[in-house]
């Protein structure tokens, strides 16, 4: 099958649906590419570098007529016009906002998958063109903030005296919030975020930001805050417009799929905020804004000197890497329905995220797919029935539950009065040894336990010599206590050596991807 990547009509589009790299990968799979001359001119990709990749360049009908095309968004008319009967069209296209569009590849016998449907599920985070293109619009966010600032994210201290980190404040910790706390983060500013879900306090905190409590608390069924009422409304923005007058930058990037962006900064709250401030609304559009003072598409400075950004076009001001990522989506869309790589997609309707992305199937309507529940809130699970002869049981006592414990104790006690005199104080180092060592190992943040892992190999070492000079001891208790010491010792160190490399091979790329 041949695949079309064609040129970019929309206004003002850097982007491209495809890459040299990611050509290559799709035709490992199978597929021939075509790509229309000159559609990677803006993400200075030259038809070259298409050419050099394997695709072959050509014209716009030619593009457009293949038999399957991947594009950014979904064709206009006069592009719906070449494409042809029966062909595979895939685009975020937003099928529930557009059902003439639905119903016109419908009519062409067109199979369309949507790919800003892709069902927020684990499996399904590599196709999801959503998050790579807020993974995109939040670093970039930070960038034009911190043009917009002026002055520096990081503090200093210099012979001319003391420069305070500038303070962020990120509203909503999605895909753009969590990429903005970490560029901002990284570039040295102190970031504080707030999110109507609260299990996202954990992702915050893992990136040195500070969790900024509010008080409404939602659990998401889809992978996204739901809108809030009208009382819960009101006791967020107090929250948000406090926290805004005590930072220098805001980030806002809150979004509900198909509405209106919630409103989180009012007049007055901007008002509020100290001259200098910047807020970058990622939720402009021309449907609504995160900031009540926000011109979509523009950047401007309030009479009180907070300038307000409200670029709709965020991933389009960084083409390549935006392109790279959208084009390895649709790459990893391919591997999910070209299981043989043989270059014929297999459209499963059993399979939940092919499905859940499906708005027409070879001229039948699909849209819209059944609802997929993916909460993040743990289910309640019933208890088990207890069996009738397991109920008659009698309850052990504690006696019975835990004599071993108290077996070894008394072996214990009686070890200590047998040995010399000599080593009674060695078994009182040992048991406080004991004791410290499991408060401390035990008190250890779970970031800490690779080094742990070293400290602890190092002690194995240190047995291990010691029971190498006693292993030819005359005593055969000696030897063969030194013999065991000296197996479990090495067992700990290589099984260290073991899980590093393992934990190691995680943040190496493959190099299929």
């Amino acid at each position: 099958m041949r695949i079309g990547i064609p040129k970019e009509t929309g206004g003002g589009q850097t982007l491209v649906a495809g890459t040299p790299d990611t050509v290559v990968k799709l035709q490992k799979l199978g597929y021939d590419v075509v790509v229309e001359a000159g559609a990677g001119e803006a993400a200075s990709i030259e038809d070259a570098q298409y050419e050099a990749a394997g695709a072959a360049i050509v014209d716009r009908a030619g593009a457009w007529g293949a038999d399957m095309v991947t594009c950014l968004n979904a064709p206009d008319e006069a592009a719906l016009g070449l494409v042809r009967e029966g062909a595979v069209v895939v685009a975020r296209m937003n099928p529930g906002g557009n059902p003439d569009l639905v119903d016109a590849l419908a009519h062409k016998g067109a199979t369309a998958l949507a790919l800003d449907m892709v069902p927020r599920i684990s499996r399904a985070q590599a196709l999801d063109v959503r998050s790579s293109m807020m993974n995109v619009a939040g670093n970039r966010a930070v960038i034009e903030a911190a043009n917009a600032f002026g002055r520096l994210f990081g503090g200093q201290v210099t012979a001319a005296g003391k420069v305070n980190p500038a303070k962020v404040y990120v509203i909503g910790v999605g895909v753009a919030g969590l990429a903005a706390i970490g560029a901002a983060g990284a570039m040295g500013a102190q970031v504080f975020a707030s999110d109507v879900r609260a299990e996202v306090a954990d992702q915050v905190e893992s990136l040195g930001a500070t969790f900024v409590e509010i008080p409404v608390v939602q659990e998401s069924s889809d992978g996204y805050a739901k809108a809030l009422t009208d009382e819960q409304q009101n006791k967020v923005l107090e929250v948000y417009a406090k926290q805004a007058a005590e930072c220098d930058i805001v980030i806002t990037t809150a979004q509900v799929p198909g509405r209106p962006a919630p409103l989180l900064l009012t007049a007055e709250a901007i008002r509020s905020m100290k001259p200098g401030s910047v807020v970058v609304d990622m939720g402009a559009s021309e449907l609504g804004s995160n900031s009540e003072l926000t011109r979509p598409n523009e950047s401007y400075t309030t009479e009180n000197g907070v300038t307000i950004i409200g670029y709709e076009d965020l991933p389009s001001r960084m083409p390549g890497l935006a392109s790279q990522l959208f084009g390895q989506n649709i790459v990893n869309l391919m591997k999910l329905v070209t299981k043989e790589k043989n270059g014929t997609p297999v459209f499963d309707m059993d399979d939940e995220v092919v499905r859940g992305m499906t708005a027409t199937l070879d001229g039948a309507i699909m849209w819209p797919p059944p609802p997929v529940n993916v909460s993040a809130a743990p289910k309640e699970t019933a208890p088990e029935p207890v069996a009738a002869e397991a109920a008659s049981e009698p309850e052990k006592s504690a006696f019975e539950k835990h004599w071993w414990k108290v077996l070894v104790g008394i072996l214990a006690v009686a070890l200590v009065f047998a040995a010399p005199a000599s080593m009674q104080s060695h078994f009182v180092v040992f048991a406080l040894a004991c004791v410290v060592g499991f408060y401390v190992i035990t008190g250890v943040s779970h970031s800490l336990h690779t080094p742990l892992m070293s400290v602890t190999n190092a002690v194995s070492g240190i047995i291990i010599i010691g029971a190498m000079l006693l292993i030819g001891s005359a005593n055969p208790v000696v030897a063969a206590l030194s013999f065991i010491a000296m197996t479990i010792a090495s067992i700990n160190v290589f099984g260290g050596f073991l899980v590093t490399h393992r934990m190691l091979k995680m943040f190496q790329g493959s190099s299929e991807d």
